[in-house]
């Protein structure tokens, strides 16, 4: 289906891939089975864990592999990244599939332009590699939620990751149309994919016994037919096992090898030992450093990985972008979101570019192949443009009156449970809660993440983790409350993720009374949402501008547009769309500095820029060839 629900006429590959298949099974229905090309005749046993070693049909197999993730990485990039993965030494490429994002509405599917999740399949297959299919339904991956949509989180008694009834029963209708999309192109019927994984990581959340297998049966009565693995790290290792599931681990230093191969062993016997997840670098969070993993450190850490008769994957080969708001977040001795960028110092760039560890491990790999690598693909090539000076401005309290009438409600609503985005609630984005009050005093209450309170227009502080009251002074006259509340991220990893709700948790006091007669408006920022501002409601950008608002400018692009990273030096926080497309959150406690800005997003000529700024706005937005991460943090 495409994302209206509506369903799609089978691809040509697809249509002559089941042809194939279909020949196949008559052929040896009717003993002529010596007709089988030879090619499609050995497809019968796949990758096979036999004793320590894996077997592809009847021949020894490695694997080495790189993560990409589809989503993460502009369309029209795809295959620069691929061949360049290829051209590395590595044989196969994983990725996660994000749950979220293909079903932004319950049984509503998107597998369109970016999400096109068979055509990335495919196009692996084309250029001879092969795929492992990490398809959740949790994957972490530093994305909100791990993956899980938000509206699961509309049921207040949901167990996520759990044989609950209700996820399990949402579950299943996810996996009935992922699994129909993804069986055809399963190694035994023709197609790349050589493995499954089950779920991500449960043995360090652990939480239902009964889950892993559930999911497993789930995966094979939808016809998945492929090797099955999970992969767990140091804390979940032992917990994550599943009868009849080849167990992989997750890892860092080369410390960790032993120790994990041995308690592999003792959770299995003997298997073909594999790392699923080699850390070639490591994500960043807003306010922290960019984190570096020291080329040397990953080549011998490699080198002994596999030396050491393990098949790997190197998580990240290359990590992309959080394009939009799409970032997860950290809550272990406190709450943090992820940056914009998922550069996550891996083999290649956020931009696609080479790196000492590219090179180095291109070395290594290529002393293992026998044959000779195909070249490393040319450079994408980076510009500067002139910078953006902002020509038309609309505030976000002129723009509320083409939101449409606010949804009112006696008292605050969380984002997932607002009656937008047909029933299935505010997934990304910021919620503004408006009421009226006629006294001063202590406003206090639970916001998830970040809210901005204004009196009338005017912001008199911040409500958040670290502070949860806040004075409201004494205005004469008839008072608006305003509280523009940022989702910057939902937990995706660890023990809370049932209580990632975002807005107004409950209700919002002032002096102790609960404030009641809400005006709310879901502010998601889609396409959808700017397309309401209109062209002709925006002004000039005046003197002395109010905030929040909305700064639109022009970048021109010349003929053959190339990719560049736009800087925002002097504005505070808040996020950038080009030709509608959003890049993603800026903030200036860093350590990100730059938006990434791919060149295949640019049109010849004048392009749209439009920030939407929270506090504080700089003259202009410049760009740049190069990328700026922040202070780099050598992991130990």
């Amino acid at each position: 289906m495409n994302a209206c629900g509506v369903r799609r006429r089978p691809g040509l590959r697809l249509g002559l891939l089941a042809l194939v298949v279909l020949s196949f099974l008559v052929l040896r229905r009717l003993d002529w089975y010596h007709l089988v090309p030879p090619w499609l005749r050995r497809r019968q046993l796949g990758l096979q864990a036999r004793g320590p070693t894996f077997l592809l049909e009847d021949s020894t197999f490695s694997i080495f592999g790189g993560s990409i993730h589809y989503f993460r990485v502009p369309r029209e990039y795809w295959r620069d990244r691929l061949l360049k993965l290829k051209a590395c030494g590595l044989n196969t490429v994983t990725t996660y599939v994000p749950w979220n994002l293909h079903e932004p509405e319950r049984d509503k599917f998107d597998f369109s332009g970016n999400l096109d999740l068979e055509a990335f399949i495919l196009l692996a297959a084309e250029l001879g590699l092969w795929v492992i299919l990490r398809p959740g339904p949790y994957i972490c991956a530093e994305i909100d939620l791990g993956g899980l949509p938000s509206w699961l989180l509309q049921d207040p008694d949901m167990k996520l990751r759990t044989t609950y009834k209700g996820f399990a029963e949402a579950v299943d209708l996810y996996f009935d149309h992922l699994m129909s999309r993804v069986v055809p192109l399963q190694y035994k019927h023709g197609g790349p994919i050589i493995a499954v994984q089950v779920e991500n990581e449960y043995g360090s959340y652990h939480k239902d016994p009964a889950y892993m297998p559930y999911v497993k049966k789930a995966l094979e009565d939808r016809g998945i037919v492929e090797l099955l693995l999970t992969s767990d790290n140091n804390e979940g290792l032992s917990k994550g096992v599943v009868h009849g599931v080849l167990a992989t681990i997750n890892l860092q230093s080369q410390k960790e090898i032993l120790f994990l191969t041995d308690v592999l062993l003792g959770a299995q016997g003997v298997q073909p030992k594999m790392v699923m997840e080699y850390w070639t670098g490591w994500f960043d969070s807003w306010g922290g450093p960019h984190h570096i993993l020291d080329s040397s450190e990953v080549l011998k850490t490699v080198s002994a990985i596999v030396r050491g008769g393990s098949s790997i994957n190197l998580y990240m080969f290359h990590g992309g972008t959080n394009f939009g708001f799409i970032n997860g977040a950290m809550d272990f001795d406190g709450y943090m979101s992820d940056v914009t960028s998922y550069d996550y110092d891996a083999v290649l760039t956020e931009a696609g570019d080479y790196t000492a560890k590219y090179f180095k491990l291109r070395e290594f790999f290529s002393s293992l192949s026998g044959v000779p690598l195909p070249p490393p693909p040319g450079l994408l090539p980076k510009t500067t443009y002139e910078p953006v000076m902002p020509s038309f401005y609309l505030s976000l309290w002129d723009a509320l009156k083409y939101m449409g009438e606010p949804i009112t409600s006696a008292s605050p609503v969380n984002m997932e449970n607002l009656p937008v985005n047909n029933g299935n609630g505010q997934a990304f984005g910021y919620t503004l809660y408006e009421t009226t009050i006629t006294v001063s005093g202590i406003l206090s209450g639970r916001v998830c993440d970040r809210g901005q309170v204004f009196v009338n227009t005017v912001s008199v502080g911040f409500l958040d983790y670290d502070s949860d009251k806040i004075a409201i002074p004494l205005i004469q006259g008839y008072t608006i409350l305003r509280i523009l509340v940022e989702n910057r991220g939902r937990v995706n990893y660890g023990k809370n993720i049932d209580g990632q709700r975002k807005g107004l948790i409950g209700n919002l006091y002032l002096d102790g009374v609960p404030l009641k007669n809400f005006r709310i408006y879901s502010l998601d920022m889609k396409r959808s949402f700017f397309e309401r501002l209109g062209a002709n409601n925006w002004s000039s950008v005046p003197e002395e501008p109010s905030f929040p608002a909305f700064f639109s400018g022009i970048l021109s692009a010349g003929p053959s547009p190339s990719d560049t990273f736009l800087k925002l030096e002097g504005w505070k926080k808040g996020a950038v769309l080009v030709n509608g497309q959003n890049l993603g959150r800026y903030w200036d406690v860093g350590p990100q500095e730059t938006l990434y800005l791919p060149g295949v997003w640019l049109n010849r000529g004048a392009n749209q820029v439009i920030v939407f700024e929270e506090e504080m706005a700089g003259p202009v937005i410049q760009s740049m060839e190069t990328p700026h991460l922040g202070r780099n943090h050598y992991i130990d």
